[in-house]
């Protein structure tokens, strides 16, 4: 079997090539950016403050790890009030979401240790969080957060772990990407 540099078919595409090592730092930023759903900004903006804190923080994958983590859309996510990012970002704009009893409708709002997160009481009888319920009986959440599924609160006790979330993304990259 012979094999050619292009794909069969009258207009048969190049095959690709192995990619470059700005390629490859590119497509792993392109994918944690994508995982967190933020824009290019917002995510250059949180790489750097971690960049700058370099002398200061001994791991910086895990510094950044913790920022993005800590956003009260991801807490959201990772608590089970919402089945993916979009949705908990989405339950967070529309103000259905309080911290420590206040409302918050900022997806970027930084969740410290110790914050409680609830759904809003006037929003607890909707369709949506009464089947929550019963399934919130069943959802593990992380370590580094407690659930309370009757009440629909729960709260950031610890750091994030990097092992515990298993990201498929060399974090190294995405610094070395910003680095230059």
């Amino acid at each position: 079997m012979v094999r050619r540099a292009t794909t069969p078919g009258k207009k048969g595409k190049r095959r690709a090539r192995s990619l470059s090592e700005f390629g490859r730092e590119l497509r792993e930023k392109q994918r944690m950016k994508a995982w967190y759903n933020l824009r290019e900004q917002q995510f250059k903006n949180y790489v750097k403050t971690i960049l700058a804190k370099k002398g200061s923080v001994d791991d910086l994958p895990r510094a950044l790890m913790d920022a993005l983590e800590s956003r009260l859309d991801n807490v959201v996510f990772r608590l089970g009030f919402a089945p993916s990012r979009l949705a908990a970002r989405q339950l967070v704009s529309h103000n259905n979401i309080l911290v420590n009893g206040k409302p918050v409708n900022l997806p970027s709002y930084h969740v410290v240790k110790g914050d409680v997160v609830s759904v809003a009481p006037r929003k607890t009888k909707k369709n949506y969080f009464t089947q929550l319920q019963t399934f919130l009986k069943t959802h593990k959440t992380p370590q580094w957060l407690t659930l309370d599924p009757q009440n629909l609160e729960g709260k950031k006790t610890g750091n994030v772990s990097i092992e515990e979330l298993a990201m498929p993304i060399e974090i190294g990259s995405v610094f070395e990407f910003y680095a230059r």
